[in-house]
């Protein structure tokens, strides 16, 4: 199966989560709390400046060709509700979700 553009990127969101929650708690178990790193929230995590910060880099990490061509690659909004930020937000939160579904499998 092919994974799509958003996909992969979930998947680097989540490549980076866990090697910071490693470096910061080693084997301990992991939780939403930890990975947040201080933050209240992925939008807080996400517009703290914890992940990346430039729209363009967000989008090239997000979007298909099609899409950044859309948006100019990443200068324009991707939609009329959200800016890069809130859709990185979305793609931090789907990443550890993944991340803490796949702890859990782990710890039965």
């Amino acid at each position: 199966m092919r994974l799509s553009a958003w996909q992969k990127g979930v998947n680097e969101y989540a490549s980076e989560l866990k090697r910071g929650f490693r470096e910061n708690y080693g084997r301990q178990k992991m939780t939403e709390e930890k990975l947040l790193n201080g933050a209240s929230d992925w939008k807080e995590y996400s517009y703290g400046g914890n992940s990346l910060i430039y729209d363009q880099d967000i989008a090239k990490r997000l979007s298909n060709p099609s899409e950044l061509k859309k948006t100019n690659q990443g200068m324009r909004n991707p939609n009329s509700r959200e800016n890069w930020l809130d859709v990185q937000s979305r793609a931090l939160w789907q990443a550890s979700r993944k991340l803490l579904e796949t702890e859990k499998r782990g710890r039965k």
